[in-house]
């Protein structure tokens, strides 16, 4: 089969090859040890996640139309310009039909600022950094920049917002400032809708897809959905969880890895309604509303790579709440919608916390690229091997980092588990360091270019490393 026709079939069956065999199709996409989706047997060796680093605070929530309930935040990076949109309340308790949308803007991802944008008067001054003021429209309002090929340049943004009353509606804009209706009528109406409901193109499945709140034997769950055109959806689906037990999942953020984005990611928010820490006393000398602190939440990671199936390998916690009882209120730890690179090695994640506080605010944390998780062993060393697979490329890189006594060797294997001569571990120059992209030698030559578009496995070898990612290239 030519080249021409394997690229063909990543468009076509971009997970196996439906019809010809069960065989992985990666082509040259880079892959992340976020979950189990390759692996055929590990022994010493495991997956391991990895905790991002609190980078402390993003901005405030201080002006008065945002206050100690704003939340539901999603972070947009388009061509050097980082925006963040969240709810804002322009009184301090909570469901009064004054909701908003906000906006902040940094350069950087680590500096922010909050312009003036002269858009909505309010408090009688247009002098705000707010974008909407449709009480139909702010509830959950969550946008997206679309990727799709064929966008109309006016609606180089989207966004689903409403709430289940009223259904979602599809918005768009052309710098991401202005938005207007594409449609009077809202486009969805199924489902609880109540928290954010994350829509975006994919580009491996070709069309838009929306994950939303839904409800599964009493919890809160997500279910999705999926169109051509942003403005007819087909009904909704629920998502499932595998072997994980149900949690109630508040918000699930599903968005496309911008390095994978064959790889949906999902940095959400897990609630436990019935677990309260703080005591009334404490609550009460806090400040905080007598409805906000009887229940606490977490962030998890899973991830989807496509249809209705959600893979949870992780069930810890992704990011902890942190040291004091700020952060064990009901509906704190919110991580907004997009992981984003802030500089050439690191990533950022960002956290609503300190909800019902007046000390409110969007939290960064960080992460090495491509870091969320990788597959790793100690001192004592540890093997992985795939299930087969077929790449397209001449070379392999890996995103790795080892301690100065480890070390990493990759052998590729044929199908059926047998050494091919050339690329044996005893032909792999030893990989140490601490790279995020190196390619691998055998024989003091890089090139697998007469393995491409067959069926292979790969077997790694480590001592005290870890790996974050790999592609052929």
């Amino acid at each position: 089969m030519t080249k021409v026709n394997w690229f063909l079939l990543l468009f076509i069956f971009p997970l196996s090859f439906q019809g010809f065999s069960q065989h992985t199709f990666l082509g040259s996409n880079r892959e992340l040890f976020v979950d189990d989706f390759l692996i055929d047997r590990l022994d010493g060796a495991s997956l391991k996640m990895h905790v991002p680093i609190d980078e402390g605070v993003a901005f405030y929530l201080d002006k008065p139309w945002e206050g100690k309930f704003s939340t539901y935040t999603t972070i947009i990076h388009d061509q050097g310009i980082f925006r963040a949109y969240y709810r804002g309340l322009l009184d301090v308790v909570e469901g009064n039909n004054q909701r908003l949308t906000c906006y902040a803007e940094s350069k950087d991802g680590i500096d922010w600022y909050k312009p003036n944008l002269g858009i909505h008067e309010i408090k009688g001054s247009k002098d705000n950094n707010v974008i909407l003021v449709d009480e139909e429209l702010t509830p959950n309002f969550t946008p997206f920049l679309d990727t799709n090929p064929n966008a109309k340049a006016e609606e180089k943004f989207k966004a689903l917002a409403g709430k289940q009353a009223t259904g979602l509606f599809a918005l768009s804009s052309a710098d991401g400032i202005h938005w207007v209706k594409i449609q009077d009528k809202p486009v969805l109406q199924e489902g609880n809708l109540d928290s954010q409901n994350v829509s975006f193109w994919s580009t491996t499945e070709n069309k838009y897809l929306v994950f939303f709140r839904s409800t599964d034997s009493g919890f809160r769950s997500v279910s999705r959905s999926t169109s051509t055109d942003f403005k007819s959806w087909d009904k909704g689906i629920a998502m499932t969880f595998g072997s994980a037990p149900l949690e109630h999942i508040y918000t699930q953020q599903t968005s496309p890895y911008f390095r994978a984005p064959q790889i949906y990611l999902a940095v959400g928010a897990r609630f436990m309604p019935d677990k309260q820490v703080l005591t009334d006393g404490q609550a009460t000398e806090m400040g905080i509303d007598p409805n906000y602190y009887k229940a606490c939440s977490d962030a998890f990671l899973m991830t989807s790579r496509g249809g209705n199936q959600y893979r949870r390998y992780f069930m810890e916690s992704y990011i902890r709440p942190g040291i004091g009882l700020n952060n064990w209120v009901s509906r704190t730890n919110y991580p907004a919608l997009n992981v984003v690179q802030t500089s050439p090695y690191e990533m950022s994640i960002y956290v609503n916390q300190d909800y019902a506080q007046s000390t409110a605010h969007l939290r960064r944390y960080s992460i090495r690229l491509d870091g969320f998780a990788s597959l790793s062993a100690g001192f004592a060393g540890g093997e992985m091997i795939t299930k087969p697979f077929v790449f397209e490329g001449n070379a392999l890189e890996l995103n790795y980092s080892t301690s100065a006594a480890g070390e990493i060797y990759v052998e590729l294997l044929d199908e059926d588990g047998n050494k091919i001569p050339g690329f044996s571990k005893e032909e792999c120059q030893p990989i140490i360091g601490n790279e995020l992209s190196r390619p691998v030698y055998w024989n003091n030559s890089t090139n697998v270019s007469r393995l491409s578009g067959t069926a292979v496995r790969m077997k790694i070898y480590l001592k005290d490393a870890a790996i974050y990612s790999f592609r052929f290239y």
